[in-house]
């Protein structure tokens, strides 16, 4: 299987895996109880007006002539109209996937990189401090969901220390200044939503990588390194830790749309101006077209990462590659 077989296998079936989750989406939204059109026309809306919006917005045709109208606009690049925000959608995702890229982006990097670093650390002295301590600190992370985490930080460092901001992305106090003062602005307000965000999956990434790693550190190849006499640093990090990353990369992937979920509870506490808080105010208002146009990047981005951990299982590992050459044969 040739690179350009590879890449057309994993976008088909990206591109079924995106169609059947706006499929489903669309059923599952239209099935909640409610009615759009008066939460268009309002509660005190009379019948005549509730018929001219359902005719205006087509929820008077049927359900499969509105899920075919649907993917033939998102086919031509149409999202669709914000029924609350009177805007279109995709400029109201555009203008909100920033701060949630950056929010995700940040907390999966400290999970995996410092889930995976505690996690070597502590399965390289199973009987020391280090294990101990890397231990209790996942069981806190298991524990603590992260709502209440965030709500924690909040009261924490809104009343007892205000060293971090714990409401919204920017000091709109501040005058605007230079693009550097603005990031570093962006960055202190990054840091109490990241943290919350991800402990948990941080604490899963450390028992991971520390289970895997004893496991790899007995392994056969790995005592033979030691044998050659190769430093115990270059056996743990080339030759044990490159195996014992791909478990950690296999829960990334699944769990690229759970981050996206805890991101919508952070984003709301800490009032991040993301594509979480979008979605509680579009939930809130029954607003259908904001919601697709949500879960529609969710599955891109989903799919995305899966794509791009796919390539990173053939980079630290050819074998995986050559496998599927053989199989194909």
């Amino acid at each position: 299987m040739n690179a350009i077989t590879f890449v057309t296998g994993r976008l088909a079936n990206a591109l079924g895996l995106i169609f059947a989750v706006l499929v489903f989406s669309f059923f599952l939204l239209h099935l909640a109880p409610g009615d759009p059109a008066l939460v268009i026309a309002g509660d005190s809306a009379d019948a005549a007006t509730l018929a001219q919006v359902r005719s205006l917005y087509g929820f008077d045709q049927p359900l499969l002539k509105q899920l075919s109208t649907h993917l033939w606009r998102i086919a031509h690049g149409d999202l669709g109209q914000s029924y609350f925000f009177n805007a279109p959608v995709a400029q109201l995702v555009t203008e909100r996937m920033p701060a949630t890229l950056l929010l995700v982006g940040s907390a999966i990097t400290i999970a995996v990189l410092l889930g995976t670093t505690l996690g070597v650390a502590a399965a390289c002295r199973p009987r020391g401090i280090t294990n101990a301590g890397i231990t209790v600190l996942s069981v806190v992370g298991f524990a603590a969901p992260v709502f209440w985490t965030g709500i924690v930080l909040v009261q924490l460092f809104a009343s007892h220390w205000p060293v971090f901001p714990v409401n919204g992305m920017r000091d709109v106090t501040q005058r605007p200044g230079g693009a550097i003062a603005g990031a570093i602005d962006v960055l202190h307000h990054l840091v109490l939503p990241t943290v919350s965000l991800s402990l948990f999956y941080l604490a899963q990434y450390s028992r991971l990588s520390r289970a895997t790693m004893l496991e790899v550190l007995n392994a056969d190849y790995v005592r033979t390194a030691r044998s050659k006499g190769l430093p115990e640093r270059l056996v743990v990090f080339r030759h044990a830790l490159r195996n014992a990353i791909l478990p950690v990369l296999t829960v990334l992937g699944l769990q690229v749309g759970q981050l996206f979920a805890g991101a919508v509870l952070v984003e709301a506490v800490f009032n991040w101006p993301g594509l979480g808080t979008l979605a509680f105010e579009a939930i809130l208002r029954r607003d259908t077209p904001v919601l697709m146009g949500i879960l529609l990047f969710s599955a891109v981005i989903v799919v995305l990462t899966n794509m791009v951990i796919d390539g990173l299982y053939r980079l630290i590992d050819p074998r995986i590659g050559s496998g599927m050459q053989g199989a194909a044969g």
